[in-house]
């Protein structure tokens, strides 16, 4: 759907260490996010560009993978080169049994 210019990485895959930045909507985080993630959401990006690590790696995460498809992309064009975007989402995170929570740290839902 977005060309092999956008390099993605199996949620399984997604070290501890790397900096997980989830791009969806208020609504979505608050329902349910990895526990480690960092939310920014797409919509605020341009202008909350510095908060994204370009020392370190960084997976690309939203619901599905299209909306992160899209930042990976224009993070990319934009001088970062140690970004991925988490393929299949939050969906195929909640999927794999990766542990989603909301916001006050109880079990979570994608929605």
């Amino acid at each position: 759907m977005f060309g092999p210019q956008v390099p993605t990485v199996p949620v399984t895959e997604i070290a501890d260490d790397t900096y997980l930045l989830d791009v969806r909507e208020d609504d979505e985080w608050t329902a349910g996010h990895a526990p480690d993630a960092h939310h920014l959401p797409m919509t605020e990006l341009q202008a909350r560009m510095a908060e994204v690590p370009t020392d370190r790696e960084v997976a690309v995460i939203c619901r599905s993978g299209g909306r992160s498809a899209q930042v990976v992309a224009y993070l990319m064009d934009n001088g970062w080169d140690q970004v991925r975007n988490a393929d299949g989402g939050m969906r195929q995170w909640a999927a794999v049994g990766r542990p989603v929570v909301d916001t006050d740290g109880r079990p979570g839902q994608v929605i």
